[in-house]
């Protein structure tokens, strides 16, 4: 048995091959182009890469999900340049004639997170990613939330903090959203650099620390997670998660009913957590177990 797995990025798609989640024998990373140069290239490395059984996509969005869709397997409205609309599950369907697991990449990282998660006694797992854009994925009992679509946490709308009440914010949808205002883009544009370049004193880490603190209470007590997940490269500042943490725990104000239970981590799989859960989505899809 031979699973694929694509975690496919806005700037790079990380191409992998194995024969479970947990055993990857080969990894290629590629430019994200154009959708018919870079969709021909990756299906090129699979063939060189043997026969495949089923093949999982973890993919940014935003994507079709709902299977009663004709759309289902597509990126939809994206901003990403000649992306919208693509037929991305389609495609390697058709190429490499084997079944198609897809979700956003962020509920692909929850997954194998989740699945890491679950020796430690936990049952529901949220992921954010906080780079270049804000994502989330959450996971309930083994399964990836899907409701009308995919969750889309980057785009709540924090309180605004009281020393960061000028900046319009830099999502082209809503401004000043948990994107708009904690994202990569959205540090560099209000501060001239990434947040890592910042000594620890200055006010970027405590606001952004205190806007992705929000989001986690948010999660912690909308939907109970006892365990969220925070990755992505700003996440990799010194000392951010432990600010989010601590500003978490004040939002909490010791009221949420479970609240001992609830905890922040860093990713267990670091960046390899989303072509883990690629390969997990592909398992999913060979035993026809659609997650």
């Amino acid at each position: 048995m031979m699973l694929g797995a694509i975690e496919a990025g806005g700037t790079k798609f990380v191409l992998a091959a194995g024969t479970s989640p947990d055993v990857i024998t080969a990894r290629q990373t590629i430019p994200t182009r154009d959708p018919a140069t870079t969709l021909a290239q990756a299906a090129a490395w699979f063939a060189g890469q043997g026969q495949f059984t089923a093949i999982g996509i973890g993919s940014f969005g935003p994507i079709e999900l709902d299977r009663r869709s004709s759309r289902w397997g597509f990126i939809t409205n994206t901003p990403k340049p000649g992306w919208a609309d693509c037929d991305i599950a389609g495609y390697f369907r058709a190429r490499l004639g084997v079944p198609v697991g897809f979700d956003t990449d962020v509920n692909a990282a929850a997954l194998a997170e989740y699945a890491a998660a679950q020796g430690e006694g936990c049952s529901s797992l949220a992921y954010l990613t906080i780079g270049t854009g804000i994502g989330g994925g959450l996971v309930l009992g083994g399964k990836p939330v899907h409701g009308a679509a995919h969750p889309e946490m980057g785009h709540i709308y924090p309180r605004r903090h009281p020393l960061d009440r000028d900046f319009a914010g830099v999502c082209p949808h809503h401004g000043d959203c948990l994107e708009g205002l904690a994202s990569g883009p959205a540090i560099m544009t209000r501060w001239g650099a990434s947040l890592s370049e910042f000594p620890q004193e200055h006010p970027s880490h405590a606001i952004i620390a205190d806007y992705i603190a929000q989001a986690c209470h948010t999660l912690f007590a909308a939907v109970a997670a006892e365990r969220i997940v925070i990755g992505g490269g700003v996440a990799k500042t010194g000392g951010l998660v432990e600010r989010i943490r601590a500003r978490t725990a004040e939002l909490g104000a010791n009221y949420l009913p479970g609240s001992a239970c609830h905890h922040i981590r860093t990713p267990h799989h670091g960046d390899n957590a989303g072509i883990i859960g690629a390969m997990t989505l592909a398992n999913a899809a060979l035993s026809s177990q659609a997650l």
